[in-house]
Order: C-alpha cells, then structure tokens, then sequence
C-alpha cells in the first residue's frame, strides 16, 4: 500500500521539492540525489533539490548535486504539491525547510532512523534498513522503476558510507544483495570508495591528526572524545570539506574503547556532538539532550559550551544502562 501511495503522490504532483538534512552526510545527499533521477527517469516530473548547509566536497562526483539548492535561494512562503523529506529523523533536522515541508500540500517522509517518529503524511520508515539509501532501493525494485547509472551511483553512495563501507553491524544481507545490485548497473565500487575516503585534503588529515592527539580517556578508557573548537577548524584552513568526517569513529577504533564522541563548537553557548559506540545504546544517551539517530551512531545539539557539553555527556553516558 505504501508504494501504491508513493506513486500515486508522485503522479498526482506537478511540482516536487526534496530535502536532506542538516549537516548533509552521503546517505541524504545519495538518497535525495538518487531518488531525484528516479522521478526525473521515471516521471518527468518537475523537481528541486534543497539542502539546509553547505554540501561537503566530498560528494561533489554524485550526479545531479550541481542542481541541489540551499535553501536560502529558495522562497520559504511556496506551495510545494509534493515535500519529500529523505534521511530526516526528525522535522527540526531539517532547518528552515521545516516552512515549505508545513505548506505543502503532501508530505513524505523516508528515513531509517529508530526514533523518527512518523511525522508525514505518508511514512515510510525502515529501522532495520542500514540506510535510508537502501529503504529506497527496495521501493525502486518493488515499484519496477527504471534504476540508471546515475541512480545506482548515488544509491550505492549512500548505502557504503552510512554501513563504513559495510563494516558496522547494520550490515546485512538485504544491504549487500542491494549494493550487488546497483554494482550490476554500473557501480565502481572502487571507484565511489576512492572517492569516499582517499579525497581527503593534506590539511583535513593533519586537522584530524590534531585532534587525535588531544584526545582524553575516561579513566578506564573505556570512553574517549575529542573537541573540536572554531579556532581549530580557521588554524587548518577548512575550505568546504567536512573536517570531523570519520573522525569519531578513528576514535571508536581504539581496542579499549567502547563509546567515542566529538564535541564540535557551534559558537560560545552551543555545542554539537557526534557519538559512535560498540555496543552501548548512544541514541538514548543523546535524546537525553534532543538529540537521537542509531543505537551506535547518534548525536545532537546541546546548549552548552564545549567544555560543559563533555561534563554534560560523560555524566550521561555513565549513567545509562
């Protein structure tokens, strides 16, 4: 019924806009840009694109990203037919499109989050899926959509970063049959790995090495974290790349480690925070400050300096179970 619905919405809609999320990672960008050339190949239906911060270079190879629009160039008081929100976990991820996804005349929202909590008119949310990439590529088959190259390029994206290139246990079996799929429509995966993680910036990877270094453990280190400051970010002269990118989890990676976070300064008083965990439930540890995501892949925005957010999440984390 759900895809019934979905097509059916499409058809219906002369005017279409789709979101990604804030802080843009490869699963919104593949997903948005994916499901993008799916209604462009298999509709020809009209179609923008919004993203609500800066893109990361990093996935400027994906097809059609030169046609995502931040949502600043757009007019937040327009009636879209058709708002469909890909990898939002929540209404408030999505920034200031929250304006034209209200306005809208219909509304979808595709996400694998656990804690979305179904906020469109028509959901279409797969925990169990390891990106919202994947949810898509079942809908694409499903609905014997023509899939191109293009397509499979930005669904496969999407589903190789949010699995660490099929390292994280949301791997599955479905994940791999999916990614073999779009590989079959022309996929490199070497290629979109290269492209992935050997693009890094001399001043991204000594930023990163930094950072390292200054990182502090819990007393049975157990739990590491690292801050990354304002300053820090203007010392390595970050130009567009998304300099904390993978490195919460080079933390993760330490033997001993069992929860690992980076606490990015947003200015004096705000902090964001990346969590990643072996084992320990992080997305709980996060909604504690209205924050959420994955049992072992989370975050959030705390009202705090950097200093404070660590005191903040050290003592939450202790004390969940």
């Amino acid at each position: 019924m759900t895809i019934e619905q979905l097509d059916i919405s499409i058809k219906n809609s002369k005017n279409i806009l789709l979101v990604s999320h804030i802080n843009p990672d490869g699963d919104t960008l593949g997903s948005m840009c994916g499901l993008y050339s799916l209604i462009k190949d298999n509709y020809k239906k009209k179609c923008d694109m919004a993203a609500v911060s800066d893109v990361p270079t990093t996935y400027n190879f994906l097809p059609n990203i030169d046609k995502v629009k931040h949502i600043s160039k757009f007019d937040l008081s327009r009636e879209y037919d058709l708002v469909i929100n890909l990898d939002v976990a929540a209404l408030d991820r999505c920034g200031d499109s929250q304006d034209l996804f209200n306005r809208a005349k219909h509304t979808i929202n595709i996400d694998h989050h656990e804690t979305n909590n179904n906020y469109g008119e028509i959901n279409i949310v797969e925990p169990f899926a390891s990106a919202t990439a994947e949810t898509l590529v079942g809908l694409a088959i499903n609905s014997d959509w023509n899939i191109s190259r293009d397509t499979a390029i930005c669904l496969y994206t999407g589903i190789v970063t949010d699995t660490g290139c099929f390292k994280f246990s949301n791997t599955t079996q479905r994940t791999m049959e999916f990614a073999g799929k779009m590989i079959s429509l022309g996929v490199n995966p070497s290629e979109i790995y290269q492209k992935c993680y050997e693009s890094n910036s001399k001043n991204m990877v000594l930023f990163q090495s930094y950072c390292i270094n200054k990182a502090k453990f819990s007393e049975d280190d157990k739990i590491a974290y690292t801050i990354v400051y304002k300053k820090d970010l203007e010392k390595f002269h970050n130009n567009g790349e998304d300099f904390t990118d993978g490195l919460t989890e080079k933390l993760r990676a330490i033997v001993s480690t069992e929860v690992a976070f980076v606490v990015k300064e947003l200015n004096s008083s705000t902090s964001k925070v990346s969590m990643r965990s072996k084992s320990k439930d992080i997305a709980k540890v996060c909604s504690a400050f209205g924050g959420g995501g994955h049992k072992l892949a989370a975050g959030a925005v705390i009202k705090a300096a950097p200093e404070h957010a660590v005191e903040l999440l050290l003592k939450e984390i202790k004390n969940s179970k």
